[in-house]
Formats: C-alpha cells, structure tokens, sequence
C-alpha cells in the first residue's frame, strides 16, 4: 500500500516534467541562496573575530593626547604624557583593574645580531602583564617579570620567529635561553621563547622591561600608552571603569574629564559587543532575504498543487465516491507537496554546502572571509522550514480538493 502510494505521487509530479522542474529549481536556488549567504556571513564573522584573537577582548586600552578645551586657567592644545606615576595610579586606586601594563614605544625596527646572524625586528618594551592583555604564550623559559623592571635587567623574551633566526643552529625553543642578542649595541640576555595568537607579525618581536627600555633609550619617566583588563565585567561595568580612569586623569593632568581630545580610550570589550550585534542583524537580514527566496518558491508549488488539483478533480471525485477519506485526499496532496520541496530544498542545501567548501578550500586566505561553515544548527532549521513550508504550500489545494462533493467533481472535465 505505501509502495503504490509513492508510485502514485511520483507519477503526478511526472506528468507535466517541465512544469515541476521550473518550480523546483526555484525552491532549489531559494536555499541554495540562503545557505550561501549563512556561510559568507559567518566567514565575515570570523574574519573579525580573527582580528581580536590577539588581544583580550576585557581590555581598555589608553592614549594620551591634545586638550581642545580651556581648563581651569590651562590653555587649549596641551600634550598629554603618561608617566610611572600613571600607571602606579591606575594600579593602585582604581577598582576593577586586572591586569595592567605600560608601553614605551622603541619607533621603527631594530637590528637585532647573534654571532654572524642578524635580523631586523621590532622591540616592545612593558610591564609583565603585557602577556595576558596580548596573549603571548610562553613555549619555553619565562616572561618578564617583577624583578626585571625593579632592577632594571637587560632581558629580553623573543618570539619563536626571532628565535629562528637568530639561532638556525640550535632548537629554537630550548637554544636561546641564557643567551645573549645585541640590539643597538647593548647586550640583552634571552630569558624566554613565546608564540602569539595574532600571526607571524607578533612572532617577530621583542620584549624587554620597560624600565629598562626608559633609562637606556632617555626615555626618562615616559609611557606612550597604558592597557589594562577588567576581569569578567560586563560592557557596562567596563564603562564605568573607563570613565573613573578617565576622570582620576583628568585630575591628576588637569584637564576636563568630558574633553573627547585629550585621552583616547579604547574599550575592546565594548567594540566587539557592537561588532557582534551587527553581525546579528546581519545574520538576521541574511535570514530574511534567503526566506524571502525560499517563500517566492514556495508560491510556485502551491501554484502547481493547485494546479494538479484542478486537473484531477475527476480522479479526485472517483476516489472520494470509491470510499476514500477527505484525509487520504489531503494526505496525498500533502505528499507530493512535501516531496517536491524536500528534495529541491536538498538540492539547493547541498550545492550552498558545495560552494561553502569551495571557497574554504580554494579561495586564498585573506582578511575579509575566513573558514566560511555552515552551522549544524542552521542547517536543521533550514530542513525544518522547508518539511513546514511543503506542508503549508499543499494544504489550502488540498483541503480544497477534499471538500468538493464527489457528485460535482465527477461532472468536470
């Protein structure tokens, strides 16, 4: 019985081929649209999400700059300096500061020699909480610490790029450590050996004390930038925390805490929570769209159902005379809806898929569309909307088929 029932709904959908090829093509490139855009956006997604893998997304970062406001007697146009004393401040009297580190910038890159090898790379110099706001993983030996900056100790970490450079001769994880690199003619023994999550760039630095860096390149007192983290804050508590920094600066610069020019801020915690509710409207804009597709398909298989409704009243009317149950007529009906759609819905699923995985495996690495997927949980719900849609775009023919009395639907025709 259900083996003739198949039979039976395979050979309606067959009688007018062209016409049931044009509506299921137009389902099919309804999900294949929808499927396409869904893993183009999550490839920009993670494009984006790449570019905050090197840093602590809790962060704030802080920039001195230029007052452009008159402030208790202190004239428009002053340049900010952060000092020691800014970020002895920020660690010690302002609540919610995790981590906390300094920079003072060494500009441009430095020759760096070991023996006959040389290279030219950059040098950072901070805090030793520097690793933790810029996710520097330790592979061997130790990051800077405590005691470096309060001596002032010529050490320096290197990142694993430098290391095999510098060392082709030796392991590059185990062979630096203890010894000695030359940058600008002064002797820094290796203290350590990291990788970084943000690429090749960050494995071609340098750290080394900031203290050191300040009394051996005359930058005195002077830190060009503070960053800290906020611990497990919200966007909110974050906010709050900025604004105390920004005003026990302000007080201890003199200048007005609400003058947009003089400290930059940076919240990191912040700019991905507006990064991320754009990509959520994105993400439901792509939804609507690719449904919309789907729906403009979904009208041409009711069309057809009804259609095929029209065409068959007679046989429709035969059956009902012969017994069968309005039921069976809508469940038929139904059938050959959900089949039409189910089978182009998959189609058009497994070509998105296919141009998915194309672009993941052709298409060169590049900042705009990185590891585009499609999600398992997108997937089932596109599956699920199109078993629900075959089964809306049949009912109303089939319930209208069901309905007329066998005396009229024999008279057609």
């Amino acid at each position: 019985m259900i083996l003739d029932a198949w039979q039976e709904v395979l050979q309606t959908l067959s009688r007018n081929r062209l016409r049931t090829l044009l509506t299921a093509l137009s389902v099919a490139w309804g999900v294949f649209m929808l499927v396409t855009l869904l893993g183009v956006s999550s490839g920009i997604r993670n494009s984006i999400a790449d570019q905050f893998k090197d840093d602590a997304i809790n962060s704030i970062w802080l920039y001195p700059g230029q007052t452009s406001r008159p402030y208790k007697g202190f004239s428009v146009g002053r340049q900010l300096r952060f000092t020691n004393a800014d970020f002895t401040l920020l660690r010690e009297s302002v609540p919610g500061v995790e981590r906390l580190t300094g920079r003072f910038y060494l500009w441009g890159d430095f020759t760096i020699r070991r023996g006959p090898h040389a290279g030219a790379f950059s040098v950072r110099s901070c805090h030793p909480d520097h690793r933790y706001i810029e996710k520097t993983l330790m592979r061997s030996g130790r990051f800077l610490n405590d005691f470096d900056m309060t001596n002032r100790r010529k050490v320096t970490v290197i990142g694993i790029r430098v290391a095999e450079q510098l060392f082709p001769d030796r392991d590059p994880l185990t062979g630096p450590i203890g010894e000695q690199i030359i940058v600008n003619e002064i002797a820094y023994t290796v203290v350590g050996v990291y990788e970084d999550a943000g690429g090749e760039g960050e494995m071609r630095q340098i750290y080394i004390p900031i203290t050191t860096a300040q009394t051996a390149y005359g930058g005195g007192d002077t830190i060009h930038q503070l960053m800290f983290t906020v611990a497990d804050a919200s966007v909110e508590e974050s906010q709050a925390i900025a604004e105390v920094v920004r005003r026990r600066l302000a007080e201890r610069h003199r200048f007005d805490p609400d003058d947009p020019r003089a400290l930059r801020v940076r919240n990191n915690l912040e700019r991905f929570q507006e990064i991320e509710q754009i990509f959520t409207w994105l993400e439901g804009f792509t939804w609507l769209m690719g449904l919309g597709t789907v729906a403009a398909g979904l009208v041409g298989v009711s069309n057809i159902t009804l259609i095929s409704v029209a065409e068959r009243r007679r046989e429709i009317g035969l059956r009902k005379a012969l017994g069968a149950t309005p039921w069976a007529i809508i469940g038929q009906i139904l059938a050959e809806a959900v089949i039409l759609t189910a089978t182009s819905g998959y189609v058009g699923l497994i070509g998105g898929v296919g141009v998915i995985e194309g672009l993941r495996a052709f298409v060169p690495e590049n900042e705009y569309i990185l590891n585009p997927e499609l999600a398992l949980q997108p997937a089932l719900i596109t599956a699920g909307v199109l078993v629900a849609a075959g089964v809306i775009a049949g009912y109303i023919p089939a319930r209208s088929a069901a309905s007329v009395p066998p005396a009229v639907a024999l008279q057609d025709g």
